[in-house]
């Protein structure tokens, strides 16, 4: 009975743990979850261990600070799907899909990471489609960018502590501060790129999606392989993604 009672105190703790992020704060460290939750100092790092290993929690670069892993955001996914916004997507994406006659993503911003929830291809097969559970940097997708584009720049230093950005592609942005620059003009524009910078040979837009007090909540985008990406094609697809945007805006 008492290894029975530990476990089921230790699912307890991790609940208040993931509770604590329904505030204000995107991050804590571990001596604030301790002091918050009135925990021993190593409790609560063998259950943030645990934690980090599955994928409900991360941490920044020098193991400080915790936020809400890739796993949530997963779970979060699947209870997605009958929100109004993923529901609207479904529609309003597909014919975008058909319109551009490419892969169309919804995605929301995990921490450091993309995570695309909702996706649309068109109907031919030949077209480009990305897995549906895929992550990628924030500063290495054009999505992550837009939504990056939202956030102060103490928020971004924070998400990125080093100068230096590991790189996915010979493309890819490679330190903050250039990240901070291209921000600025994402911000102007309300579009962002992505040139081959997650993968090699395909090319990326993104419009924000905002909710009814002008935050950023998830972005939509459309990926199109390098090798079919003429003028016109750009065009439309920028063209689209504009108006998408615009029609999912809460």
């Amino acid at each position: 009975m008492k290894a029975q009672s530990t476990k089921v105190k230790s699912a307890e703790r991790v609940m208040d743990i993931l509770e604590l992020f329904k505030g204000e704060n995107d991050s804590f460290s571990l001596s604030d979850i301790a002091k918050r939750l009135d925990m021993p100092a190593s409790s609560t790092h063998q259950l943030l261990h645990n934690m980090l290993s599955r994928g409900y929690l991360e941490s920044d670069s020098l193991g400080k600070q915790f936020s809400i892993g890739y796993k949530i955001f997963e779970i979060s996914s699947i209870c997605q799907k009958n929100t109004n916004l993923v529901t609207e997507f479904e529609t309003i994406g597909g014919r975008m899909a058909e319109e551009v006659n490419e892969g169309i993503m919804l995605g929301i911003r995990a921490g450091n990471q993309l995570v695309y929830v909702a996706q649309k291809n068109p109907t031919d097969p030949r077209r480009f489609a990305i897995q549906f559970t895929q992550t990628l940097p924030l500063y290495a997708s054009a999505s992550g960018k837009m939504m990056l584009s939202g956030l102060s720049e103490t928020v971004i230093r924070s998400l990125y502590p080093e100068e230096d950005l590991q790189p996915l592609t010979s493309q890819t942005i490679t330190t903050v501060t250039a990240l901070l620059a291209e921000l600025e003009t994402i911000r102007k524009e309300g579009i962002s790129y992505n040139r081959g910078e997650s993968v090699e040979g395909i090319s990326c837009i993104s419009a924000p999606i905002y909710n009814s007090v002008g935050s950023i909540i998830a972005a939509i985008s459309v990926s199109i392989p390098d090798f079919r990406n003429t003028e016109e094609v750009w065009n439309r697809s920028l063209n689209c993604i504009r108006e998408g945007a615009l029609l999912l805006r809460g």
